[in-house]
């Protein structure tokens, strides 16, 4: 069987219908809490790469955010 990725649109239409907003499998809790909200600015070039990039990584733009952001630490960290 093959999924077909759907566009921003496509899933809020889908989820739309109350008839597939039932949940699927057992619950899944997350690992970790976050700690604080840090509001973050990008100019709208920007956020719109990161859009694309957390959507070809199937991610939120949170989280794709956070990860690039432990990389770049993970990074300095080394050569530090």
């Amino acid at each position: 069987m093959t999924t077909k990725k759907m566009s921003r649109q496509e899933e809020h239409d889908f989820y739309a219908d109350p008839d597939n907003q039932t949940p699927q499998g057992p619950a899944r809790r997350r690992t970790s809490r976050l700690s604080e909200l840090v509001p973050v600015r990008f100019p709208p070039e920007t956020l719109a790469k990161i859009r694309d990039a957390a959507d070809a990584d199937d991610r939120s733009v949170s989280a794709w955010i956070r990860r690039a952001v432990d990389r770049e630490l993970e990074q300095t960290s080394k050569t530090a």
